[in-house]
């Protein structure tokens, strides 16, 4: 883990990745909030590639809850049987579903605890709600984004909530809205966990990373 960066880096850094892609984007496709917290649920495990593959056709008949309800189980399985974990995933989107008709009059509530009350929503899927749809700077601390904080030190911790934090503490507030996607692309793409491509890496001069592969 290397040690947290100091402010001018760090701000240097986000500089550079705004400059490269300014409005960055979830690559989980969806329509509104309640398929987007589907998708969410359902890339627990799995990739945004096959998560869409799955939902593409899922969301053009069920895009609200009740539509979801209306579709049952049994159907919904046959639509995203190719992820992994899909029939516990199944039962926990009929139980949110239920939850949203029942408490929320089929709307998806924006305050994290609110999301966090719903079967298979944790407190990573209610970040990326939020920030995603409601323009929170909520930070969403995946594998990626835990490991090129802690490689990098933009964002050092021992755990993701202690990478969260670090991420908010840290990261200049004008670059608060769109870290986690900078973060997550540049590790899905760049600063892969095995073989980083840090020739390609546009703030390799600002990584204390030892091992780079250059």
């Amino acid at each position: 883990m290397a040690k947290q960066l100091d402010y001018h880096t760090i701000h240097e850094i986000f500089a550079r990745f705004q400059k490269a892609d300014p409005e960055p984007k979830g690559e989980l496709e969806h329509v509104n909030a309640y398929t987007l917290v589907v998708a969410v649920a359902l890339s627990a495990q799995a990739t945004d590639v096959g998560v869409n593959k799955a939902t593409r056709a899922l969301f053009q008949v069920a895009d609200t809850p009740q539509k979801m309800l209306d579709l049952g189980e049994e159907r919904l399985i046959e639509h995203i049987k190719t992820i992994g974990l899909y029939r516990n995933k199944a039962k926990n989107v009929m139980k949110l579903s239920q939850i949203l008709v029942d408490q929320y009059g089929g709307q998806v509530p924006n305050s994290r605890a609110a999301l966090e009350g719903l079967p298979g929503v944790g407190r990573k899927t209610a970040n990326v709600v939020l920030n995603m749809w409601w323009h929170h700077p909520a930070q969403a601390v995946d594998t990626h984004i835990f490991r090129v904080g802690n490689r990098t030190g933009i964002a050092a911790g021992k755990d993701v909530v202690a990478v969260e934090r670090a991420i908010e503490d840290h990261i200049p507030v004008d670059f608060q809205q769109h870290a986690h996607h900078w973060l997550i692309l540049h590790g899905r793409y760049v600063c892969k966990a095995r073989k980083p491509m840090c020739a390609n890496c546009l703030i390799r001069d600002l990584c204390p990373y030892e091992e780079k592969t250059l």
